[in-house]
């Protein structure tokens, strides 16, 4: 009835009177064909479910992650089984579990976690220690840390993804074959493949040509001079991700003001540990992972090299007087004027704290079309929410 519509009246962006029924995700069956183990930037070993090809909600997949010993040893997933996938969130491929638990009289052996890394080295991989109860945690890490290859070419694979330095023409492919002719074996080598081109002879080689090496040196130069945040993100640090990147370049301003300050805070009685633990979102789980890695000396080589080739720009106080200073702000759904990034930029210029979810200290939710979860739980703790639109006209003043 129309009438007790217009009753109910509207939220937001939803009607009252109405109520969206999401369809449960599109399964499939297909085999486990193996298990492989990956290995991430910091060392930990990632096992991965190698499928039969099959068709799920209109995407082939192939692959799908399990996370950890425990979820191996949780699914019981063996190489053969017959496993239910289905792509969590309509996104991401998920075993939800075997199909055959009897494997009808069929032999397999359950899947035995390395002791070791994959890697040539094979070094020991260990059970990590969890950081806030001292048990045994769930992630297995590789112990050759700086010595073990596959964390290295995925550390160089970080350093020049999207929110590090973001340097087009160098992804995964070239990254992988760069490393492995040992033309590129740590960042400060990337700007150095212009210069030493005359040996290196990039256009000649296969998939390259005169046109594309033209290309890739010019984005490497465009990278010469970057920002802070976007250092501290390239650098890889456990812990510390685009948020936190951007809290210590606006606390710290500047590179060398940065730097003095952790090799300061190695001294865990230091003002300069002090300061940083104090910083709003940085706890001491994340602050000794900061200070741990300049303590490391290979890391300290790596920067050195890398300042060598780079100028560090420094970051721009945030206003203090702005309408939105000190609040926090969450950005979700699609923005059409700018990237979510840009978005996230310019607010923290402006002073405001951008977080990534929404909680009861959110002071302010701006929402794009497909906002979801986060402006439902916005909606329901009372938090002001409003359009893209809106949330340029409230900083248009500044």
């Amino acid at each position: 009835r129309l009438d007790l519509q217009a009753r109910l009246g509207f939220v937001s962006r939803s009607p009252r009177w109405a109520m969206a029924h999401k369809f449960p995700p599109e399964q499939a069956q297909t085999i486990l064909e193996r298990i492989d183990i990956q290995v991430g930037r910091t060392g930990a070993l990632t096992p991965v479910a190698k499928l039969r090809p099959v068709t799920v909600g209109g995407v082939v997949v192939s692959n799908a992650s399990l996370h950890n010993a425990d979820e191996v040893k949780r699914l019981d997933v063996r190489v053969g089984d017959t496993v239910l996938i289905q792509r969590a969130g309509d996104v991401i491929p998920q075993v939800v579990k075997v199909l055959d638990p009897d494997r009808q009289g069929r032999p397999a052996d359950p899947f035995a976690f390395p002791t070791h890394c994959p890697c040539p080295l094979s070094t020991p991989a260990v059970r990590e220690l969890d950081e806030k109860t001292g048990e045994a945690g769930v992630i297995t890490r590789c112990s050759g840390e700086f010595a073990c290859p596959f964390q290295r070419v995925r550390r160089l694979e970080h350093f020049v993804s999207r929110q590090a330095f973001d340097i087009e023409g160098l992804g995964k492919k070239q990254i992988t074959a760069f490393f492995e002719e040992n033309i590129i074996t740590e960042p400060a080598d990337i700007f150095t493949l212009k210069e030493r081109n005359d040996v290196l002879k990039l256009e000649a080689r296969e998939g390259w040509g005169e046109t594309s090496a033209n290309n890739l040196f010019a984005a490497i130069e465009e990278r010469r001079h970057i920002p802070l945040e976007r250092l501290l993100i390239a650098l890889g640090i456990r812990h510390v991700g685009q948020t936190t990147a951007r809290l210590l370049s606006t606390s710290y301003l500047s590179w060398q003001n940065f730097h003095t300050n952790m090799l300061a805070a190695m001294d865990r009685h230091s003002d300069a540990y002090i300061q940083l633990t104090a910083l709003d979102g940085v706890g001491e789980v994340m602050a000794e992972a900061i200070v741990q890695y300049f303590a490391e000396p290979h890391n300290e080589g790596l920067v050195e090299h890398l300042l060598a080739q780079i100028t560090v720009k420094d970051a721009v106080p945030p206003k203090n007087d702005s309408p939105v200073a000190s609040k926090t702000v969450v950005f979700t759904g699609k923005l059409v004027e700018m990237s979510r990034d840009e978005a996230k930029a310019g607010a923290a210029a402006l002073g405001a704290k951008v977080a990534g979810s929404v909680s009861a200290k959110t002071d302010y939710l701006v929402a794009g079309p497909g906002a979801g979860s986060k402006l439902k739980k916005a909606t329901e703790l009372g938090i002001q929410t409003m359009t893209e639109e809106e949330w340029l006209t409230l900083i248009s003043g500044v």
